[in-house]
């Protein structure tokens, strides 16, 4: 009795301060930083439930599509989700941001503009990533083709982060995109809060250096570069959280490859603020059961946020996961399931001392986006079961924010494990061992 009704009190609290703080961001106007491993907002704790839509610029290039970025946005918002991640880069190719080097279109450049303006009005931060590591929307292998058609001598891809042309070419993209004044809100996007962060790379690998030396060293230059510019906002790298030789006995971890990235001394530069990860065991684990992927995602997550908060002692992300309906076997409820599975497991990390800050799933569409379809999309109009799902854990994290930001003498101890209980009774998923398989079984994703 004594412990079921003290569950339904803190049901209730955690509840009522969800539902009574559906304007989490203020109409941005103040930026999120960090303190030690957490992130703070006005100084308070930030835990959040996020999202990816990476299209938002691309979409809003075209005046007559702009309202898609707006009903996500809303709908986002409305479920109670706060941060965004999107790409502010389009190299070369159709509808390209950046046309050659240092050439930019205004017309997609004012899409971003919309993008910021739009998440700014619904109370959505963003995360927005410079480059792309795959050749989707151009990404570094565009910036070796420039090179080579200026006449620079480039031996591969992976000369993007040791050659000196490229690593000009992308420091003046980083310029370019941090000092955009933006035509809608009047804000210079170094001046602006509704930017959250930003991010060196989506999913940075380098097949010449699987030790992460290489990439160590362009993010070390990079993300001093930013910072001489920009020293407002945080800035991550876009890693998956591969593990290099910094830590050996990690390496077990891996999926049992190494991409080039080490998570341990990639992430201790001291310009980076938060560190991330991305999780497709569906992708890495290929052609292993149901069971032994989903062990997987566990070890990959707890080994990664112990690791942020003992080693790093930075905030951690997962900035990656979702499931596809291109599963063989694919059902609703396996996603739903396989989702609430990996927001309970995000929640009990982020109430045992808020090092994980929150989860970013992959990915909201708006209605009417079927070209751009990877398996992945779930649109919220269409969807309202994964709806539901997403909104408790938006309000989950939201309530958690708010118990963290009470007095200290607030017995936090006590709490927590009623908490933790009466989260897990309330979100727990129909299957712990959803199927999941997908992205196309293709690294390459936009």
């Amino acid at each position: 009795m004594d412990y079921i009704c003290r569950a339904s009190c803190i049901l209730g609290i955690l509840l009522f301060l969800a539902l009574s703080s559906e304007a989490r961001v203020p109409k941005n106007g103040a930026f999120v930083r960090t303190n030690g491993a957490h992130f703070v907002l006005n100084g308070s704790p930030f835990l959040f439930n996020g999202f990816n839509s990476y299209w938002l610029m691309d979409v809003a290039s075209d005046p007559s599509q702009r309202f898609k970025v707006t009903q996500v946005l809303g709908d986002a918002a409305a479920a109670g989700l706060s941060v965004c991640r999107t790409w502010a880069f389009s190299d070369g190719g159709g509808r390209a941001l950046q046309i050659s080097p240092g050439t930019y279109d205004e017309r997609v450049f004012q899409g971003l503009d919309f993008a910021i303006s739009e998440a700014r009005k619904y109370g959505v931060r963003l995360i927005l990533s410079f480059v792309n590591n795959y050749n989707d929307y151009g990404g570094r292998a565009q910036y070796v083709q420039w090179a080579r058609n200026a006449g620079v001598q480039i031996s591969n891809d992976d000369d993007f982060f040791t050659n000196s042309v490229l690593q000009g070419y992308y420091k003046n993209h980083i310029q370019k995109v941090i000092t955009r004044f933006n035509t809608i809100t009047r804000v210079a996007y170094k001046d602006d809060p509704t930017i959250m962060a930003w991010e060196l790379m989506n999913e940075p690998r380098c097949q010449v250096d699987y030790s992460g030396r290489t990439i160590n060293g362009w993010v070390q230059e990079m993300a001093t570069y930013v910072k001489s510019i920009d020293q407002k906002h945080l800035l991550e790298i876009g890693m998956e959280g591969f593990y290099g030789d910094t830590m050996p006995e990690r390496k077990q971890i891996n999926p049992g490859y190494q991409v080039g990235t080490d998570f341990i001394s990639n992430n201790l530069i001291k310009e980076i603020d938060f560190a991330t990860i991305h999780a497709y065991p569906d992708i890495w684990l290929s052609g292993q059961n149901d069971d032994a992927q989903m062990a997987f995602m566990q070890r990959w997550m707890s080994s990664h946020w112990e690791d942020s908060r003992r080693v790093l002692k930075k905030p951690l992300v997962i900035a990656e996961f979702g499931k596809s309906s291109r599963d063989p076997g694919y059902n609703l409820n396996a996603r739903d399931s396989f989702m609430s599975t990996i927001y309970t497991s995000i929640y009990n990390y982020a109430i045992s001392g808020a090092t994980l800050g929150g989860g970013l799933v992959w990915q909201l569409m708006a209605e009417g986006m079927n070209s751009y379809y990877d398996g992945y999309e779930i649109v919220l109009s269409e969807d309202p079961s994964t709806g539901g799902v997403i909104s408790r854990q938006s309000h989950a994290m939201t309530a958690l924010s708010h118990l963290f930001s009470g007095p200290r003498s607030h017995p936090m101890s006590h709490a927590h494990g009623v908490i933790d209980d009466a989260r897990e009774t309330l979100n727990k998923p129909h299957h712990h061992h959803a199927q999941y398989k997908g992205k196309d079984g293709n690294e390459s994703h936009p």
